[in-house]
């Protein structure tokens, strides 16, 4: 989600720092634009780092006996390093 919300931000102030000209003596829209360009980055590095800082696989093996039922959950977390 914050990776999407990081792009959106680096597209809206694009427009803003480079295709919007409106005659404007109280917001300078430029600046606004690099603002929000630095913002998106900020927010989509965030997101990058957080979706691979946590990855976790869960699975679950179910056997059935001849009168009991035994579950086995096995967990397993990787980190980020496995990926590079």
């Amino acid at each position: 989600m914050s990776i999407g919300a990081g792009i959106a931000l680096i597209v809206i102030g694009a427009i803003l720092a480079f295709a919007v000209d409106l005659p404007n003596n109280y917001v300078d829209l430029t600046t606004i634009g690099y603002i929000m360009m630095g913002a998106g980055a900020i927010v989509f590095i965030i997101g990058l780092v957080l979706m691979v800082r946590r990855r976790q696989t869960d699975t679950v093996t179910r056997t059935e006996g001849v009168g009991d039922a035994r579950v086995t959950r096995s967990t397993t977390r990787s980190s980020g390093d496995d990926l590079v």
